[in-house]
């Protein structure tokens, strides 16, 4: 009898962490208000109205807000449950939701694809509750993010464990989107510098991000010696103004629900231009 392949990625320790993040200031998760503009000016670009709209996450009510602002009728899920009581949220994992098919015409995820245990499921899920041409429209932490971190937790001294989650790269997602059966998938990155003055700033900031780590299990606390040799590593890499520059990459994402009226791509070998005349030298 086979076995269900080990979770990578602990609920439990999700859940607490979104309830910690809610309990600091807004102002604490600087990601947040990023990633909620790039979003919303994306769907200004849209021209289209959406009458009922899924938001996965309930962490930032002044997205909440603005997405309320639009007239749209808001459905709010939410892992952590103390977060989703405060903001009458869902309370129920993104990979776990269970509302019926093709209810909304618009799900906003901001934040955490890649860090569920499912993620082609969560979003086959998704794909499911979007009504015909609804639109998927979403962000995460990608491939690229926090390079100097990752080698700061590899120097020497430090014990040899994983402590960083595995990241979502463009190309992979481009063709998960297209396999799990959304249309006119779209992914691109926005890569953002954080300059800090040491690794515990660094630090603080991804807790207060929800980007600290959730694997199972938990690696073990880091020593003193090994949280000294992670702080001299992450110096070692600072500019000549002693501030460190860490790389965020937000990867945006979007897709549609398959639609008749959607374009649809030419079919192959319909072309008349001839690829090899236009490639030749002119003159």
């Amino acid at each position: 009898m086979s076995q269900a392949p080990r979770s990578l990625f602990s609920p439990a320790r999700h859940r607490a962490q979104r309830d910690r993040m809610a309990r600091l200031p807004a102002a604490a998760n600087f990601l947040a208000p990023i990633i909620a503009e790039t979003l919303l000016d994306r769907l200004t670009m849209v021209t289209r109205e959406f009458p009922r709209t899924l938001l996965v996450g309930a962490h930032d009510p002044a997205l909440i807000d603005h997405l309320r602002a639009t007239g749209t009728d808001l459905i709010i899920i939410e892992a952590a449950p103390r977060l989703a009581s405060r903001t009458a949220a869902i309370a129920v994992e993104a990979d776990a939701v269970d509302l019926p098919f093709g209810s909304f015409d618009l799900i906003v995820w901001p934040g955490g694809l890649d860090s569920v245990n499912d993620v082609p499921g969560a979003l086959v899920r998704l794909r499911a509750l979007l009504a015909p041409d609804g639109l998927l429209l979403g962000a995460f932490v990608g491939d690229g993010s926090l390079p100097r971190l990752r080698r700061a937790v590899m120097a020497d001294g430090v014990r040899s464990i994983a402590r960083l989650h595995p990241q979502i790269d463009l190309a992979a997602m481009g063709n998960l989107l297209q396999r799990v059966g959304f249309a006119l998938p779209v992914v691109d990155v926005e890569a953002l510098i954080v300059r800090y003055g040491d690794w515990f700033a660094l630090a603080r900031d991804l807790r207060a991000t929800g980007l600290s780590s959730r694997l199972d299990p938990a690696p073990p606390p880091l020593t003193r010696d090994e949280a000294a040799r992670i702080a001299a590593a992450f110096a070692a890499q600072a500019d000549p103004d002693g501030r460190i520059g860490e790389s965020f990459r937000l990867v945006h994402f979007s897709g549609w629900a398959p639609h008749p009226d959607q374009p649809q791509p030419a079919r192959r070998g319909s072309g008349t231009a001839s690829l090899t005349e236009a490639l030749k030298p002119k003159g």
